[in-house]
C-alpha cells in the first residue's frame, strides 16, 4: 500500500486521492489516513508455497502416477498425496521439489527434469492462510529406486485408479489435470515402444504429459492448508 504509507506521512492530498481510489471512499480526509492501518490489511491472509510432483513411472503396460500416504503424527495422516513439500526461502520451486523428493523417497531428480503442469489454490480462512501449490511431472526423469525414506507408505496407481484415493483438498483439485498427463503420457510411451521415438524419449514423454495441463483452481473456502506440506 504504497499509496496509503505516502498519505500518512506527508497528508498530500495528492496521494489522499490516490488511496480512496485504490480503496474505497471510506477514509474521508488525508488526516485521517494518520496512525491507520491499510483498509485491506486486516484481511490479507499468509501466503503458503508449497510443491508437489506427479511422478510417473511408465515401464509397464500402462503408466503410473506416484501417491504416499500421511503417516500418523501429521495433519490429514491416514490420506494419500502428491509427495512434496513447502518452498524454503531462497529456493526455487524446483529447487524445493528436488529436495523434497530426495529426502521423502530417497531419489535424485534434476530440477530442469520437472515440467510445470498445474496447480491448486486454496484459501483457509481458520488457519488464515492461502495454499498456493504447484504441481510438476516427470515421466521416468529420475535416478535411484522410489521407496518410503521416512516410513510412509507409497502406491503407484493408475489414471483409472486414482479418484478412489482419500486425498486432502489440494490435492483432490490435481487429479484431473494428472489423469490427462497419465493419458498423455501413455501415448507418448506407446510411441516409444513402437520405435516411432527418439533417444530422448523421456523427455519427449515428460514434455508431452504437461501439454495442456489447465490450472487447477477450485472454490475458495475454507479448505486444508496443505496437501503435501510437511507438519
Amino acid at each position: 500500500h504504497a499509496c496509503w504509507s505516502r498519505c500518512a506521512a506527508s497528508g498530500d492530498s495528492r496521494w489522499h486521492e490516490a488511496c480512496v481510489n485504490m480503496h474505497g471512499s471510506q477514509i474521508i480526509g488525508a488526516a485521517a489516513c494518520r496512525g491507520r492501518p491499510p483498509p485491506r490489511m486486516l484481511a490479507t491472509q499468509r501466503l503458503l508455497l508449497v510443491v508437489a510432483a506427479a511422478l510417473i513411472q511408465g515401464g509397464g503396460d500402462e503408466p503410473l502416477v506416484l501417491l504416499a500416504q500421511r503417516p500418523q503424527g501429521k495433519s490429514m495422516a491416514g490420506q494419500w498425496e502428491f509427495p512434496g513439500g513447502k518452498v524454503e526461502l531462497g529456493e526455487s520451486p524446483e529447487e524445493a521439489l528436488s529436495r523434497e523428493l530426495r529426502e521423502e523417497l530417497g531419489i535424485d531428480i534434476q530440477a530442469e527434469a520437472l515440467t510445470p503442469l498445474t496447480f491448486a489454490s486454496i484459501k483457509n480462512n481458520s488457519a488464515k492462510v492461502h495454499l498456493l501449490m504447484p504441481l510438476f511431472v516427470a515421466v521416468d526423469r529420475w535416478s535411484g529406486e522410489v521407496r518410503g525414506a521416512e516410513g510412509q507408505e507409497i502406491r503407484w496407481v493408475s489414471a483409472s485408479e486414482l479418484s478412489d484415493w482419500p486425498m486432502p483438498i489440494a490435492d483432490q483439485v490435481l487429479v484431473p489435470a494428472v489423469k490427462q498427463a497419465l493419458l498423455r503420457a501413455q501415448s507418448v510411451l506407446a510411441r516409444r515402444r513402437a520405435g516411432a521415438a527418439s533417444t530422448g524419449s523421456a523427455d519427449a514423454a515428460s514434455g508431452e504429459a504437461a501439454g495442456g495441463g489447465a490450472a487447477g483452481r477450485p472454490e475458495q473456502g475454507d479448505a486444508a492448508a496443505s496437501g503435501a506440506a510437511p507438519a
